[in-house]
């Protein structure tokens, strides 16, 4: 349109009065703060680039970020209120088609981002609230693998402002079925299979044996009919002692 500001798309035919900003939430990059973050799915969580030097100019804002299903963006009404049953992660995604969560103000986002700051959103990481009707910005856990598409929307009071491009679809990690984990992936499993299976024989035989023998010890010990030979008798010979007498003396 006449006069934008470098950046800024034509407004939406149907709302004259957000911004269309040229850009989309990208998925977190690796850097050198924390290179296992970057570009992080889980079965319920994404991370996401924060929206750093996007907004400039757009004062006195809130930016709350929007999730949908891929199919589901056009569904969602920009001039829905946040924190309402309208756009309540609790709803989502059976009654309602995209959630609004993580708000934040401009200062929460500074351009350019400082040295050593990790500037990511991590979108699904609160298990607490998923449940609770009663904090309806929640950032729940995703329920479905996807795919997703997001988007960021600055409101000033509850007039949408500025809003981003919806990202290009994200899907989350699946865990694989059981039936897909190969079980013939190397040339020794056959022959590791056949030892498992031996020793287990082997170890089986040894255990009875060792229980067969505790049992016959056992009844042995207990059974009450243990003989004792009796002790023979000991002779103890007896002898005469033989005394001296004393001779007479001779007689003269």
């Amino acid at each position: 349109r006449p006069g934008a500001a470098p950046g800024v798309r034509s407004l939406s035919p149907w709302l004259l009065t957000a911004v269309e900003l040229r850009y989309a939430p990208v998925l977190a990059r690796r850097s050198p703060e924390d290179p296992q973050l970057g570009g992080l799915t889980t079965a319920s969580t994404f991370v996401l680039e924060q929206p750093r030097c996007v907004f400039e100019g757009f004062n006195n804002t809130d930016i709350w970020l929007v999730v949908a299903l891929d199919g589901a963006t056009s569904a969602f009404n920009i001039t829905a209120r946040p924190g309402t049953a309208e756009t309540a992660f609790q709803g989502f995604p059976d009654k309602v088609p995209a959630y609004m969560t993580l708000n934040a103000t401009l200062a929460n986002y500074p351009c350019p981002k400082p040295e050593g700051e990790i500037a990511v959103l991590r979108v699904g990481s609160e298990t607490s609230c998923r449940q609770d009707a009663a904090r309806p910005s929640c950032n729940g856990p995703l329920p479905v693998p996807g795919p997703y598409r997001v988007k960021f929307l600055a409101l000033q009071g509850s007039e949408p402002v500025a809003m981003t491009d919806w990202s290009v679809p994200i899907t989350l990690r699946t865990a694989k079925p059981i039936s897909s984990i190969p079980t013939t992936g190397s040339e020794h499993s056959a022959g590791m299979i056949a030892l498992t299976t031996i020793l287990s024989i082997l170890f089986a035989i040894l255990l009875a044996g060792l229980m067969a023998m505790l049992v016959f010890w056992g009844s042995d010990s207990c059974g009450g009919s243990s003989t004792f030979s009796k002790p023979e008798s000991v002779m103890v010979q007896r002898y005469n002692t033989h005394h001296v007498y004393d001779q007479p003396a001779a007689r003269l």
